[in-house]
């Protein structure tokens, strides 16, 4: 008996579709010590990605870390953030933190000793990571690239050197130092703040140089440490040779500068949304939601509100909500890059507590090599 043998035909397999990953760009920040019932729900938001603290936000080290790991039970993902560079900026000072130097101080010891000057700098990377992870903390936004012309108040000392090769060297080592303790880094305010006098939390800098000199000269550390910056914050500054608008919300500056000729391939935070500097685009003041849409769409992966949280944070639930608004109505789209980025910047290892690194003995050479 003959069988006739039938053939099943697969028919090829739906695509399942994949959730889209979300972008988280908006960096915000508490007003107290601990977080109240807005700040749990602005954590919430899909919109968060970020939050940043300040010295308002610090009592003692138990405090920051009680704080610190309430805010990773409500958003893991969230990227804690503080301006801790040493010197003048640093926000944390009591209860055992470490007083680090301005980085101006690392500059003048390149002088007479340069490889002292690398070890000190990454000694003291090391040092200024370490601590604050061991509190919950995920990165500090430092270095400062800008070259001291000795012409702005509010860089001073907290430049390096006037020369861009011994920034580029005092950086990168200290970025090592970062990266030893598990922290990711952020140069900062491309293409450079430090020719100009104004300060941009109060005022609108302009930097009237041609773009050649300002290659030449203030963005030279960003095209040598390209390979190496894990993120950049771009100055509120106007360079009108090059562009109309503060260098955080041109396409000129962050896409054509310094992501295609600079070969930059990190993450791109917005300066602080609420100085002076920030809300002028055009000659026209704008919202915060404007704002960020406009950087947002000019190259930036995440943007800062700062210090709107202290009257109640009707401004920061205006941007959130305002933002998730313009997104719907296709003023900004969401970028899946921009959230990998982002999501590169949380540090990959775990960090050791307050009291295993009092024992730690690389953290205790790199106290002694401090300048």
């Amino acid at each position: 008996m003959k069988t006739t043998r039938t053939t099943s035909i697969r028919r090829p397999a739906k695509p399942v579709p994949q959730p889209q990953t979300p972008h988280a760009p908006v960096v915000l920040d508490i007003n107290g010590l601990s977080l109240n019932a807005d700040d749990r729900r602005r954590l919430r938001h899909p919109l968060a990605g970020g939050l940043i603290l300040f010295a308002r936000n610090w009592q003692d080290r138990r405090q920051l870390t009680e704080l610190t790991a309430e805010i990773k039970s409500i958003r893991p993902d969230v990227l804690i953030c503080v301006d801790h560079e040493g010197g003048r900026v640093q926000r944390f000072r009591t209860d055992g933190y470490t007083h680090l130097p301005p980085m101006r101080v690392l500059g003048e010891q390149w002088m007479t000793d340069p490889l002292g000057a690398t070890d000190a700098a990454t000694a003291s990377g090391f040092v200024l990571a370490a601590e604050l992870r061991a509190c919950g903390v995920d990165l500090s936004f430092t270095p400062v690239l800008d070259l001291d012309f000795g012409a702005s108040g509010v860089i001073g000392d907290r430049a390096f050197h006037r020369d861009p090769r011994v920034v580029t060297m005092l950086a990168k080592s200290l970025m090592h130092g970062l990266l030893q303790a598990g922290m990711a880094h952020c140069g900062k305010h491309f293409p450079g703040h430090g020719h100009v006098k104004a300060d941009s939390h109060t005022e609108i800098p302009v930097d009237k140089r041609s773009l050649k000199a300002i290659l030449a000269d203030d963005a030279r550390p960003y095209e040598w440490l390209s390979t190496s910056l894990a993120s950049v914050m771009p100055a509120h500054v106007v360079y009108p040779k090059v562009d109309a608008n503060p260098a955080g919300f041109s396409p000129r500056w962050l896409k054509d500068i310094l992501r295609l000729q600079l070969g930059f391939t990190g993450a791109v935070f917005s300066d602080d949304l609420s100085m002076a500097g920030a809300r002028r685009i055009g000659g026209v003041e704008v919202s915060y939601t404007d704002a960020a849409a406009v950087a947002l769409n000019a190259g930036c992966d995440l943007v800062l509100l700062c210090n709107q949280s202290v009257d109640g944070g009707a401004a920061v639930d205006a941007l959130l909500d305002g933002l998730l608004a313009s997104q719907a109505q296709g003023h900004w789209h969401a970028d899946e890059d921009s959230e990998h980025r982002r999501r590169a910047l949380l540090p990959q290892t775990v960090p050791l507590t307050w009291d295993q690194l009092m024992h730690d003995p690389a953290y205790q050479r790199a106290l002694e090599r401090l300048p």
